[in-house]
């Protein structure tokens, strides 16, 4: 194994094993509510996540963003731009905390608006939603300091924060559930628990680890110095990019919903196992952050082109893996996840979407970690629209009437162009990256 290989392995084992965590929660919570009495509860988690990625989702560029600036001052040795980088995010995202807190009746209705469950289906969903909302400030807070760690070439520590988390997230739950007899929200409570404790503990590691390097700033100092502007137009493509994102996955969750209540819990059983998947890439893709991000602030193109290769090599191998996975055993994996026969037989029977899937998004995934490293966030909005485009096209063209074949054929087309367009365009980032590595 070469020296890349250990340097990606480095960072992404940590961030798998991280990334595990959160489906892990995510099936726990289905688990949890396929057992209870109704399976109105499946749809409510699917409906409640979809409310959150509503919210969430349109803020990922607090750790993105946050990653590949961090990044490359890191390969570049800043340590001025280092700290300011962090204070920037951890203060955008305490502030946009508190608006959301502010502001989370109009979400809520904002949110079933678009989705618009069913009526048992939206009641269960908004009382899980009133009560995770209260995690708004601690999520967005997480968020940045995850990123930042993950610049600064450290996956350990939100390793350990998201193992912590998502275990305390998980007996908080149980115990909710039914120890204490809360029901349904008991999954909620949870929740908010967890995401206060692991913010917590970030903020510990953060100083304990980094608080003899990080450089102290007043306020004005952070709002003035150089660089703002680049932050915020990386940040704000990051946000556009999130909401496209944000649009084929409310787009999909919604035509499948409007087909009635089993096949919205079929869809997003399926759905997990795709975020279960994706998790796993997402280590190598947040190794490629970094790795890319370190690279191209040290201007040595040569290891940039080389860690890239590997990259797409480990993404790749973990594609084909997952794919027979899903081939070979969808069915003990369906009854795992429900008590419901015609549930599992929905999950089985969909079984060649858990196959394709895994290949049609590594190309995607990978390649938005490397862009990430780069900052290279216009490229990354315009690889969105385009996969928006195409999932819409292939959607709404391809007949009347729903079809929840149709569906999943449109939301693979739609990877397969986020993958395509960001592969035609990085010819010219390595371009640019050499051309830099010339000048200098």
């Amino acid at each position: 194994m070469n020296a890349i290989d250990k340097e990606i392995l480095r960072l992404a084992v940590p961030s798998i094993i991280a990334n595990v965590t959160v489906p892990l929660l995510g099936l726990v919570d289905l688990s949890l509510s396929g057992h209870l009495e109704s399976a109105v509860y499946i749809g409510a988690i699917a409906v409640a996540s979809m409310m959150f990625n509503l919210i969430y989702w349109n803020f990922t560029f607090l750790r993105m963003g946050t990653t590949g600036m961090t990044a490359q001052y890191y390969g570049s040795g800043d340590r001025y731009m280092q700290s300011l980088t962090l204070y920037r995010s951890v203060g955008i995202s305490l502030a946009i905390g508190v608006v959301l807190l502010a502001l989370q009746d109009v979400l809520c209705s904002i949110a079933l608006a678009v989705l618009k469950p069913g009526e048992e289906v939206a009641a269960a969903a908004v009382s899980y939603y009133r009560i995770c909302i209260y995690g708004a400030p601690a999520v967005m807070v997480g968020m940045s300091l995850k990123g930042w760690f993950l610049g600064m070439q450290n996956s350990r520590y939100p390793m350990a924060v998201s193992i912590i988390e998502n275990l305390l997230n998980v007996c908080a739950s149980v115990i909710a559930v039914y120890v204490l007899g809360i029901g349904f929200k008991g999954i909620a409570v949870g929740t908010v628990v967890a995401v206060y404790t692991s913010c917590g503990l970030s903020a510990v590691l953060l100083v304990r680890r980094y608080g003899r390097e990080l450089m102290p700033m007043s306020i004005a100092k952070i709002l003035r110095s150089g660089g703002i502007s680049r932050f915020f137009q990386v940040n704000a493509d990051i946000f556009m990019r999130s909401v496209f994102l944000l649009v084929v996955t409310l787009a999909f969750t919604s035509i499948g919903a409007r087909a009635g209540n089993e096949v919205l819990a079929v869809n997003a059983t399926l759905m997990q196992l795709f975020l279960f998947y994706s998790y796993f890439t997402d280590g190598f893709a947040f190794a490629g952050e970094a790795v890319s991000g370190k690279y191209a602030g040290r201007g040595d193109a040569s290891m940039f082109g080389r860690s890239t290769r590997r990259l797409m090599l480990w993404g790749t191998g973990v594609a084909v893996v997952f794919t027979v996975v899903y081939g070979l055993g969808i069915e003990p994996i369906a009854w795992l996840l429900s008590d419901y026969g015609h549930i599992r037989q929905g999950v089985v029977d969909n079984r060649l979407w858990c196959m394709v899937f895994p290949l049609a998004g590594v190309v995607a995934f990978m390649f938005d970690g490397i862009y990430v490293g780069l900052t290279a966030s216009r490229q990354m909005l315009l690889s969105t629209l385009a996969g928006a485009l195409t999932f819409f096209g292939v959607y709404y063209i391809g007949g009347d009437g729903f079809s929840n074949t149709r569906l999943w054929i449109a939301f693979n087309a739609y990877l397969l162009m986020r993958g395509g367009v960001l592969a035609v365009l990085f010819p010219k980032q390595i371009k640019r990256l050499n051309d830099i590595t010339t000048t200098e």
